[in-house]
């Protein structure tokens, strides 16, 4: 096993047994029997450590999202997608709170791929007509309340102690994000046939949201790239436009 291995494996072990989510390069060396020279020339100083730490705990929690198989209901997968990341932050609290911590400042590209799993999700959603938000927005959204829900249940378990609060806050999310099943017709109760009070505004949100994702997934030939572009630039205003609450 090599210095670099050696250092992180002791950094990883510390701070999984850290109450605080904090670590000293001091115990560091000691643990992997190492010299302080030695953890500053592989990571320069304790951020680079840190950062490489929280990389590796981006691995560990995309490794289960890089394994997760799609099914024929992306809305489920989305719920699914939501319970893990909370398992995931409940199981590793020291890694998580690291994860997400001002201590890193600068955010790995692990990140960033989370962000992107979370995205393609979210385009299935909106290719089949469950989207009223852009798939930008809505992974924005949701990414921000997941986090937050998952911080604050593993940092103040005796406020946010309520064990059906993700589900909570997870339903509420998603309905302001998902529009709901409709029939053939666009203007009925699922299952039902029945017309009801639609809300345009919503309604123009989901078809842009739908036909943004889907012109993505087979540009239309007819257009030209300045085209497209535009054109999904207009999709997504639609798609994300300010609701107008009715009197």
């Amino acid at each position: 096993m090599n210095t670099r291995t050696r250092i992180l494996q002791a950094a990883t072990a510390l701070l999984a047994e850290s109450p605080s989510g904090d670590i000293s390069t001091r115990a560091v060396c000691d643990a992997a029997g190492v010299g302080a020279p030695a953890l500053y020339r592989q990571f320069g100083d304790k951020e680079g450590l840190l950062s490489a730490v929280v990389d590796n705990a981006f691995d560990k929690y995309l490794a289960t999202k890089r394994a997760a198989t799609p099914s024929e209901d992306p809305v489920q997968d989305l719920r699914d997608g939501w319970d893990s990341h909370v398992a995931f932050a409940h199981a590793n609290p020291s890694y998580y709170r690291l994860m997400h911590s001002t201590v890193v400042r600068t955010a790995p590209p692990a990140a960033g791929e989370a962000f992107r799993l979370l995205s393609v999700v979210l385009e299935r959603c909106a290719a089949a007509g469950r989207l009223k938000v852009s798939t930008d927005l809505a992974a924005q959204m949701i990414m921000t309340a997941n986090v937050g829900v998952a911080l604050l249940t593993i940092s103040q378990s005796n406020t946010f102690h309520d064990p059906d609060l993700s589900r909570r806050v997870r339903d509420s999310v998603h309905a302001a994000v998902l529009a709901n099943p409709t029939d053939q017709s666009g203007n009925g109760q699922p299952g039902t046939g029945e017309p009801h009070d639609v809300d345009d505004q919503a309604e123009t949100s989901r078809v842009a949201a739908g036909l943004a994702a889907l012109l993505r997934r087979s540009p239309a030939q007819s257009l030209s790239n300045g085209e497209a572009t535009l054109m999904q630039e207009w999709l997504a205003r639609l798609s994300d436009s300010p609701r107008v609450d009715r009197a």
